[in-house]
């Protein structure tokens, strides 16, 4: 990343506006945000969002533009060391922003300074001398002065290589200091484990005491990998294991997940759940009676219920309004409960709401089944084993009582 990038990525978190950046500097918008996009990707973390075609500039850049205080001092030093301040005190912000002199470039300057010495610079930064002393020589035509006087004995800081140098320390102290928070969070991200999971029906649901067990347990292991927990629908955690974001997936359905390693997590049977004030008796009476809403036909638990449902009333006159499909469980739960809809769970997912709606058996058995599939670390596997166990548990935990108050 060279020094005007920053300045421009510096005034887009502080004007919040990529167009009047632009503006300001004469610059094309394109050139601004891809000097803010190159900083985000430089401290692995998002600054800024678009918010209704508008820029919106997150928390983590107040500190950001903290940490660029000391770089945008220095920058505006040596705009006015060589020439180009404007007619007031004011910098010269066109030429500020074009500042071409790439970080690397600074660094490898301060490296040549401290060894004295072309060729031992080269060698410690494992370049060849001619490529380093060609750098040099364009950084010294863009300053317009001679930064080193070459002697026998090596290459000696100018009066003018001295000012520099203290410049470029400064810039270089605070862009590591920058650099240093962001390796930080990407060590914490890849020491994280990123657990998905369909969303739960509520505080209550197996899923959602599966993963508090999971929690508790791995922290109590003291385990070097950190627990991150997210909840999404069946499709959108398909894609994420695919594409790395999480590393467990716990879903209804392992179809497209073939190239992952993948277990059983629990079985159980699908159950209608109504109204608690309904009275039909029959599944074919419940659906030809009350519109329906059911977790999207793109899932395991959706393709069958919705299935089922067309099989038991092949004769209803359908309206788009009669069948809502939904991903939300804790939706689908309420439009049962509330407002007189019908819908299809697997039973251990409906049994802990039975105090909320009314739980009709299918007159068939429809078996189903849970799976969690996971990548190839082994933390992954480790949480599988942990979150099957509390499965287990928290299941059989839920027949005993069930049975009890029977």
């Amino acid at each position: 990343m060279h020094l005007g990038a920053l300045f421009i990525a510096s005034h887009v978190l502080t004007s919040g506006s990529v167009r009047e950046t632009a503006r300001r500097f004469q610059l094309s918008p394109s050139t601004v945000s891809t000097a803010i996009h190159n900083l985000e990707t430089e401290l692995a973390m998002t600054l800024t969002e678009r918010a209704s075609g508008e820029l919106a500039t997150l928390i983590a850049s107040g500190r950001v533009l903290e940490g660029l205080e000391p770089i945008m001092a220095a920058i505006s030093e040596l705009g006015q060391w060589v020439g180009h301040d404007g007619a007031g005190a004011e910098i010269d912000e066109a030429w500020t922003s074009r500042i071409p002199v790439k970080i690397v470039t600074m660094e490898r300057f301060l490296e040549v300074a401290d060894q004295g010495s072309i060729n031992r610079a080269a060698r410690r930064l494992r370049l060849g001398q001619p490529q380093l002393s060609l750098q040099l020589a364009n950084l010294e035509k863009f300053l317009r002065h001679r930064l080193f006087e070459r002697q026998a004995q090596g290459s000696v800081l100018t009066e003018e290589g001295r000012r520099t140098y203290q410049i470029f320390m400064a810039i270089s102290q605070a862009w590591n200091d920058l650099k240093s928070s962001a390796d930080e969070r990407y060590r914490r991200t890849a020491r994280s484990l990123r657990i998905g999971s369909i969303i739960p029906t509520g505080s209550e649901s197996w899923v959602a005491r599966c993963l508090g067990s999971l929690v508790s347990e791995w922290n109590a292991r003291r385990n070097n990998n950190a627990i991150s927990l997210v909840s999404m629908t069946a499709d959108d955690l398909r894609e994420a294991l695919k594409n790395g974001r999480i590393d467990v997936a716990i879903l209804d359905s392992v179809f497209g997940l073939e190239s992952f390693r993948h277990r059983e997590l629990l079985q159980t049977d699908m159950v209608v759940i109504a109204p608690p004030d309904s009275t039909e008796t029959s599944v074919a009476d419940l659906v030809a009676g009350h519109p329906i809403c059911m977790p999207s036909p793109r899932t395991g638990l959706g393709h069958a219920a919705m299935a089922f449902s067309y099989e038991r009333a092949p004769n209803r006159r359908r309206r788009g309004q009669d069948i809502t499909a939904a991903d939300s469980l804790p939706v689908i739960v309420d439009l049962v409960a509330n407002h007189g809809y019908v819908s299809f769970l697997g039973r251990v997912s409906a049994m802990p709401i039975a105090d909320k709606v009314r739980i009709v058996d299918l007159d068939e058995h429809l078996p189903m089944s849970y799976h969690v599939a996971f990548n190839h670390r082994k933390a992954a596997a480790d949480a599988c084993t942990v979150i099957i166990e509390a499965a287990a548990r928290i299941t059989s935990e839920a027949v005993v009582k069930t049975a009890a108050v029977a």
